[in-house]
């Protein structure tokens, strides 16, 4: 039985400039807090990154939010828990003197909830990388969000999402005003090394990096 557990955030230091950007980490369903810290140090290794462990006890780790039996999003959870772990990001770069906006990464479940994010507090973002989304409100009207650079990579094998999945996502995203980058990538559900390639050219040609 799943139930809400206490807020606790991995938090790994910059190398080196402190002014660079740092990155929000959110895994996956039945992931912890640190699954994402590989991927993260490949592609940005000197960031400081920041990672909330889900707030959704499961079998096997943590979720950001329930699913209903049939695995459709339960809305009015993911709503009701949004608000809160953006305060908690909030305060998170505040307490350790990063004063850039992060740039947010999400896999999954954890993508969702980067996508909910979004939806509620994008001024809290610089840009945001989502790893096999699902759009996380049927009906949303997104604030805008002043060609905000956003990178979103479906998997041509992956088994827990439709093909329409991440494309829906981005159209989303692209009607709110985002500068939208989707790509279909040859691998699976998991993270591979294709998403950390597509992940460094994105931040090259959008000049994050």
């Amino acid at each position: 039985m799943s139930a809400d557990v206490a807020p606790v955030i991995c938090w790994v230091p910059p190398r080196g400039d402190r002014g660079e950007r740092p990155w929000v980490l959110l895994h996956g369903s039945g992931g912890h807090e640190t699954d994402l810290l590989p991927l993260a140090a490949r592609v940005s290794p000197s960031a400081a990154k920041i990672a909330p462990r889900g707030s959704v006890a499961m079998e096997g780790g943590f979720a950001h939010f329930h699913r209903r039996p049939d695995r459709t999003i339960d809305e009015d959870d993911l709503l009701r828990r949004v608000v809160p772990l953006a305060r908690l990001l909030d305060s998170a770069l505040a307490d350790h003197g990063l004063d850039r906006p992060p740039i947010l990464l999400g896999f999954s479940n954890g993508a969702i909830m980067a996508a909910a994010l979004l939806a509620h507090t994008p001024e809290l973002f610089e840009a945001a990388v989502l790893l096999r989304p699902l759009a996380p409100f049927v009906d949303a009207s997104l604030p805008t969000m002043d060609a905000m650079p956003i990178l979103v990579l479906d998997a041509a094998g992956d088994t827990r999402r439709s093909n329409a999945d991440g494309h829906r996502q981005a159209q989303v995203l692209t009607r709110a005003g985002a500068h939208v980058t989707h790509s279909t990538l040859p691998t699976g559900h998991a993270v591979s090394d294709h998403d950390v390639h597509a992940i460094v050219r994105w931040l090259d040609a959008n000049g994050l990096a």
